[in-house]
């Protein structure tokens, strides 16, 4: 273990590299790899590491398979009944916790039942609503044609 009054400089090493030391972390670090042979021989197997796995992609799958895989049936119905209980699940909970939230007033026998049913009903449509549009904002944004140009 390379050490200078007991610092571990190998911990600095994938800082350094990666430049998220801060300015005296890096001069500090800099002035141990110019005295520390043994430093800048760590760090130029870790630049070399680096390089290496900063190469490395995982293989694609051809086109046909992805082609066989989209048009599976199985596939389909996966994806729509995941989008059913997901969004289901949305309305649930966030119905469940307007009623938390108004729940007073739900229970109040003072106010009319008119009135619960219409907050209530407002209430769970602007729910559904809310679910509705955070799909249809993902919808877009996973087609958005020109999303790898604006970054």
């Amino acid at each position: 273990m390379v050490e200078n009054n007991s610092k571990d400089y190998r911990a600095l090493l994938a800082g350094y590299v990666d430049g998220e030391l801060s300015d005296e972390e890096r001069r500090d670090f800099e002035r141990e790899l110019a005295r520390n042979e043994q430093l800048r021989d760590e760090l130029g197997e870790f630049k070399k590491l680096k390089e290496v796995t900063g190469m490395v992609r995982y293989a694609d799958l051809p086109d046909e398979v992805w082609e066989n895989y989209w048009q599976n049936l199985y596939r389909k119905m996966e994806r729509g009944f995941g989008w059913i209980f997901l969004s289901l699940g949305a309305i649930i909970l966030l119905s469940f916790g307007a009623y938390e939230a108004l729940s007073q007033l739900f229970t109040d026998p003072t106010v009319p039942l008119w009135t619960k049913l219409g907050i209530g009903t407002a209430g769970l449509g602007v729910v559904i609503m809310l679910v509705s549009l955070v799909r249809e904002r993902l919808f877009a944004y996973n087609r958005d044609r020109y999303k790898e140009v604006n970054k």
